[in-house]
């Protein structure tokens, strides 16, 4: 259990200085600067340390330190409940940035500089994630960083299957973003805590369920077992595929490059009344006098239903 203290110790500490960088970046930075740049180097340095850190545990903890499927779920699930508290507003996630340029939500200057800095997050969490485990607090950290030269690739399954899973993460992902974007937090990052635990279950084994391009760069693609295409095939292609599609599935059309709707068809909000015009009212439709035995009064038919 001393092995699990560090760790836990260890992801206490990246979301306390992080949140600490957050707050004196807000206080001392203009906002855009803030928004489109150092928000998004903080929230993919977060994710990264915890995504390595995590990957460690679930690699060597379940025969080292006895770590059974149970304890590591629980904990992702709860360093996911943490990241959709603390993030900002940041995605951290390159595919989510695109997702939001198709969707004519972001400019191409602010998508490069969001995937420029998530780039350089998460180079940051991996040098000083792998200084940290050359500190040696663990037995954990210890056989980690004489692994850390000859890492073993995420991808333990076919180049196609490995898309597949991929895609098929990103598109429940985005999807549930997409439906879940004008919830509140309480129930939208409990939910997408919740999708995230339940694809690293079964998704896993095959990919390590990243879903994530910029992370999948950083954590994976240097590792020995698989060229430079079929990762790109599987880290990127994949998961843009199903990024575009949930779009699509959502809106019916990328608003960014085509207005057309592909699936659902457009309905006037308004409905034409059934009347015709009376003569001379031009596009104006007035209401019709009932006879009731009575004539309204000077306010005409301000009291009419």
């Amino acid at each position: 259990m001393a092995g699990l203290n560090v760790s836990l110790s260890f992801f206490f500490t990246t979301f306390t200085l992080c949140e600490a960088a957050r707050r004196m970046s807000r206080a001392l930075l203009p906002r855009n600067a803030y928004n489109s740049f150092v928000r998004e180097v903080v929230g993919a340095a977060q994710l990264g340390a915890c995504c390595l850190e995590m990957r460690m545990l679930v690699e060597i903890g379940p025969w080292l330190g006895g770590f059974g499927p149970d304890l590591l779920l629980t904990l992702l699930f709860l360093l996911f409940l943490v990241h959709g508290a603390t993030l900002d507003g940041a995605s951290a996630n390159s595919a989510v940035s695109l997702q939001e340029f198709l969707m004519a939500e972001a400019s191409l200057l602010s998508t490069l500089l969001k995937l420029v800095a998530q780039g350089l997050g998460l180079q940051v969490a991996c040098a000083l994630t792998r200084l940290c485990w050359a500190w040696e607090l663990s037995d954990l950290h210890l056989l980690q960083s004489l692994m850390a030269q000859s890492c073993s690739s995420t991808l333990r399954t076919s180049v196609a299957h490995g898309a597949l899973v991929e895609g098929a993460c990103a598109f429940f992902f985005h999807l549930t973003l997409l439906r879940l974007r004008h919830s509140p937090p309480t129930c939208r990052v409990p939910a997408i805590a919740l999708l995230v635990t339940v694809m690293g279950y079964t998704a896993g084994p095959f990919t390590s369920a990243f879903f994530n391009p910029t992370l999948a760069v950083s954590v994976t693609f240097h590792c020995s077992g698989h060229t430079l295409l079929e990762y790109v095939q599987v880290y990127w292609l994949g998961p843009l595929t199903g990024m575009v599609l949930a779009v699509l599935l959502h809106l019916g059309h990328l608003p960014r490059l085509f207005q057309r709707n592909l699936f659902y068809s457009q309905k006037n909000k308004y409905r034409i009344p059934r009347g015709k015009l009376a003569p001379g009212s031009g596009d104006i439709q007035k209401p019709t006098k009932v006879h009731s035995g009575w004539e309204p009064g000077p306010s005409g038919v301000g009291d009419h239903c």
